[in-house]
């Protein structure tokens, strides 16, 4: 992945915040050849909060560990919610020191405003649909959601997922109804968990985390959309150091493997 000279600022940051004690590590992330972080003699310190798109819950938990066993003074707090919504706090000025969107125009809208430069791509996701272990709907792929007996979850048009999804249904030539129209990805997966609906549109991370709460079902690679994820540190941080340490942290090769393991794609 190409990074450009702020990011590579950052990790030169990181280079000098983060140094390991026993394990070969990356030295830009504290982490082991053998995979994840190793003790640290780190410096850093302070506490950022980090506003993170929903579809990142469970990956940006694993990350924020091992960021913070890596650099034991600092304090991470995470945020997890639709990205239209974490950019609304970002631009009114809610206190926050990072932002990680699902989708570009989220992270537009905070570059415009004036809190965020720079933002760094580093992770896609692409859509897959979920329906309940035992499939009531009896959903074989995208044509079953354009059946008026499927009840199909989607997420609002404004949020990310919901726009991918509409990029999903115009490539296939589908008018799909949906039944409710939820504010973040986990909201959808959470209608679909619960047998409230037959199907929902998500991504391929939140099946792969939902282990047998849910059935994933493929779509095809022509119709298929994807969304990309970017990060920045905000204007109004109150500890810009930690924030840009984080930051490229996230584009680390070992917040990478994460990320991969989680089943995103590299940028």
């Amino acid at each position: 992945m190409r990074r450009t000279a702020p990011a590579l600022a950052a990790g030169l940051l990181a280079l000098g915040l983060v140094a390991c004690t026993s394990d070969p590590a990356d030295p830009a992330t504290g982490a082991g050849t053998s995979g994840g972080p190793t003790a640290s003699t780190s410096s850093l310190t302070g506490r950022i909060t980090v506003l993170a798109a929903s579809s990142l819950t469970e990956s940006f938990t694993v990350i924020g560990k091992r960021f913070r066993a890596a650099n034991p003074g600092v304090t991470v707090t995470f945020s997890f919610a639709g990205s239209s919504a974490l950019a609304a706090q970002a631009t009114s000025g809610a206190p926050a020191d990072v932002f990680a969107s699902a989708g570009a125009s989220s992270m537009d809208a905070v570059v415009a405003a004036g809190a965020a430069v720079d933002p760094q791509t580093f992770a896609v996701n692409v859509m897959e649909i979920a329906v309940p272990p035992s499939n009531p709907g009896k959903v074989t792929g995208l044509g079953s959601l354009a059946s008026a007996g499927v009840k199909t979850a989607l997420c609002q048009p404004q949020v990310p997922c919901g726009a991918t999804a509409e990029k999903v249904f115009a490539n296939a030539g589908l008018t799909v109804q949906p039944v409710t129209l939820e504010p973040d990805v986990k909201s959808v997966l959470g209608k679909v968990q619960l047998d409230e609906v037959d199907a929902g549109l998500v991504y391929v991370t939140d099946v792969h985390a939902s282990g047998d709460k849910v059935r994933g079902i493929a779509i095809p690679d022509d119709v298929n959309a994807s969304t990309s994820y970017p990060i920045a540190a905000l204007e109004q941080s109150a500890d810009p150091r930690v924030a840009a340490a984080f930051v490229a942290y996230v584009l680390s090769p070992d917040a990478q493997a994460v990320l991969t393991a989680a089943g995103f794609r590299s940028p």
